[in-house]
């Protein structure tokens, strides 16, 4: 009997997503490097990964001038850890003429200078920046052993950080506990930030994706978990957010930032020829169907 994440999940009978607009851009422009190496990483983010690369200024530039030319709505900055790149705050500016931006971050690298740098492109803008950090626990004993040792302290300092200059982060979190303990540690994360002295607490829960390493920390798909026409009867497409954005690496653009290790994932070199139907194949396709998880804010 094969391991659940050993089995193969890609089947002709998946459903296809519609590309029915762009509303949304995700750039992964610290490629898959972190100071950190979570144990449920779904793209296995670490200091030595370089599956994706940093993406320059140069680079990314041309992304943004295109999906403004497709109507994009709003940009989503990602990695492995954004500020490892050093011309990410060059890059939100430009982001910034064009609509609304968040940074993924784990805040670990976030100290006073860079929290005034980010509060000043939020004064320059007159869309707004967010800034989403992620955390597993609200001590260091629930938080560390998953996102690694002393993690927990420099990431309250950096949410700190952003309270001081006035900036209201949102608290990110992998649900790596049981649905009995949800309301509890959803209320904790809540009383975690208001005593951080951010004003209006806000958290986002995501489901686990059981790629990456959290294969090895719990386990991978089952072969059940998977989409079939079944699954697609009478299920509105817009709810998924593949079908509403797409993914730019330093390897071309992908479907989404959850698949951005998976081959058949990557639709083009440029956003315009990405915009096609994808085939819903993915155990990690079944999760966002089952949850309805949305790596939007």
């Amino acid at each position: 009997m094969p391991r659940p994440e050993a089995i193969s999940l890609r089947s002709p009978s998946a459903p296809r997503v519609p590309s029915l607009a762009l509303d949304t851009l995700w750039v992964q422009v610290a490629g898959t490097l972190c100071n950190l190496t979570c144990r449920h990483c779904f793209v296995s983010c670490s200091p030595t990964n370089h599956s994706h690369e940093i993406m320059s200024l140069a680079e990314v530039r041309p992304f943004l001038e295109e999906a403004e030319s497709l109507g994009v709505n709003d940009f989503y900055f990602t990695g492995g850890e954004p500020f490892l790149n050093r011309e990410l705050p060059e890059i939100l500016k430009c982001a910034l003429r064009i609509g609304p931006a968040t940074v993924l971050t784990n805040a670990t690298l976030i100290g006073a200078a860079r929290a005034r740098e980010l509060r000043g492109l939020v004064e320059a803008s007159r869309y707004s920046l967010e800034v989403r950090v992620s955390l597993d626990g609200v001590t260091a004993e629930t938080n560390d052993p998953i996102r690694g040792e002393g993690s927990f302290e420099a990431t309250v300092r950096g949410l700190s950080e952003l309270a001081r200059v006035g900036i209201n982060p949102i608290l990110t979190v992998a649900q790596t506990w049981s649905d009995e303990e949800d309301h509890a540690l959803r209320a904790g994360f809540h009383e975690f930030l208001s005593r951080a002295g951010l004003s209006r607490p806000r958290v986002k829960v995501l489901p686990l994706f059981r790629i990456g390493r959290e294969v090895e920390r719990t386990r991978g798909y089952a072969e059940a978990e998977r989409l079939t026409e079944e699954h697609w009867r009478g299920f509105d497409p817009w709810i998924l957010q593949c079908s509403t954005s797409r993914m730019v690496t330093s390897r071309g653009v992908f479907v989404c930032p959850i698949l951005v290790d998976a081959p058949d994932a990557r639709m083009g070199r440029t956003i315009r020829e990405t915009l096609r139907p994808f085939r819903l194949a993915h155990g990690a396709c079944y999760t966002c169907w089952a949850t309805g998880a949305s790596c939007r804010n």
